[in-house]
């Protein structure tokens, strides 16, 4: 096999997606600074037991091992910085108010989550620690809905659904965890026959909220039909009043809601939510892409020692340039390569001004490249001056 050859959906960047990708960066997490969330780097690698208690079955799967030479201890290659800033916030910070905190940074996975896309995408996310009111998940609403306006993407749709309406429904119920995990998966199918099958020999009230669960998608309707139809209990008035009130905050997207979305069941304690954005850049033709992922995890600081209210989301960079709009290409400035009294002095002068001069060095002088050169740095009445090209 040549040398050149990188393992399958592991790609190099070139120049002018890296670009885009490093100026999203950039804006996003400014876009998160102006919320105050403070920027954290953690590191690529950790315990294995650091990076994966508490977070299910799905991100062990996910996540590469290997074996520490120093201690003999399994590593893990990150396959998700939640569990990491979780850690941040109960060790590191140890603050007992709120903190807010984001991060940016690449995260590796055995396998890719759907067809064609990567396995070393680059994860932004925000994470609010402290608070377990409503508030704070409105606010990591609005930053991601902020996040993907400052990509230049419009008509946006936020799905919200909430673990709580599946837990009122069975709780009670003496289920192994193997049926559990079925019913689950039926659900998140909307198997309605397989759905039959597993609760024939469940409560009348239990068999019937699960065979309605698959149906209960669509408008802010939803939740009063959920309110109808489902087996009644304090813990589903809860979860339902909760999207309610989320949903009479938001403002300029559309809200749906799927109360049989059982994605990141093992993970979340709460609501959870997918940010979708329409994108005309493929051919001209419409696309709806789901680019940010998040929701509440109360227990996601439990293996720390320090069980804290937690909301949050992610997105991957990689993924949103694909769909986002293109930035122009700053103007940059071409100058002549040389040993010219002032040239070199002209030239630190206007990068110290904040433009791009590209020096086109011998023999190169038509040669084009990345970076769109507008004027031209020539000498004049033994100066040096900027000029149109």
């Amino acid at each position: 096999m040549s040398a050149w050859v990188l393992p399958d959906q592991i790609a190099d960047v070139l120049p002018s997606e890296a670009r885009h990708i490093e100026e999203l960066r950039r804006s996003l997490l400014d876009t998160a600074s102006g919320y105050g969330y403070e920027l954290v780097m953690p590191p690529m690698l950790e315990h294995l037991e650091s990076l994966l208690t508490g977070t299910g079955e799905a991100l062990d799967l996910q996540t590469f091992k290997l074996v520490d030479q120093l201690s003999g201890r399994s590593l893990g290659l990150r396959a998700d910085s939640t569990p990491q800033v979780a850690r941040i916030d109960a060790h590191l910070l140890n603050r007992q108010g709120v903190a807010r905190l984001c991060y940016c940074g690449p995260v590796l996975h055995t396998r890719a989550d759907r067809p064609l896309a990567t396995r070393e995408p680059l994860q932004l996310g925000a994470e609010i620690y402290g608070h377990a009111g409503l508030e704070a998940d409105l606010e990591a609403m609005e930053l991601a809905q902020a996040c993907v306006l400052a990509a230049g993407l419009r008509h946006l749709t936020l799905d919200m659904a909430d673990v709580r309406v599946i837990d009122s429904v069975l709780a009670g119920v003496p289920l192994s965890a193997e049926q559990t995990h079925l019913i689950h998966a039926a659900l998140a199918r909307k198997d309605a026959a397989e759905l039959n099958t597993l609760s024939k020999d469940l409560p009348a009230d239990v068999r019937a909220s699960l065979l309605a669960l698959p149906r209960l998608y669509g408008d802010v309707a939803v939740l009063a039909e959920a309110r109808r139809t489902l087996r009644p209990s304090p813990l589903l008035n809860e979860a339902l009043d909760g999207l309610q009130w989320l949903a009479d905050h938001l403002s300029g997207l559309d809200v749906s809601f799927d109360l049989a979305d059982l994605r990141g069941y093992a993970y979340y304690t709460g609501m959870r939510f997918s940010l979708f954005a329409r994108s005309e850049r493929q051919g001209g033709a419409a696309t709806h892409a789901e680019l940010v992922r998040g929701g509440r995890y109360d227990e996601v600081g439990a293996i720390f020692g320090r069980k804290r209210p937690a909301v949050g989301f992610s997105l991957d960079l990689k993924e949103l340039v694909q769909v986002s709009p293109r930035r122009a290409l700053k103007a940059a400035v071409r100058a002549p390569w040389g040993n010219q009294p002032g040239l070199r002095d002209a030239i630190a002068a206007l990068r110290a001004a904040g433009e791009t001069v590209v020096c086109a060095l011998p023999g190169h002088d038509h040669e084009v490249d990345e970076f769109h050169c507008d004027r031209v740095l020539t000498q004049h009445g033994g100066g040096w001056s900027v000029q149109p090209v």
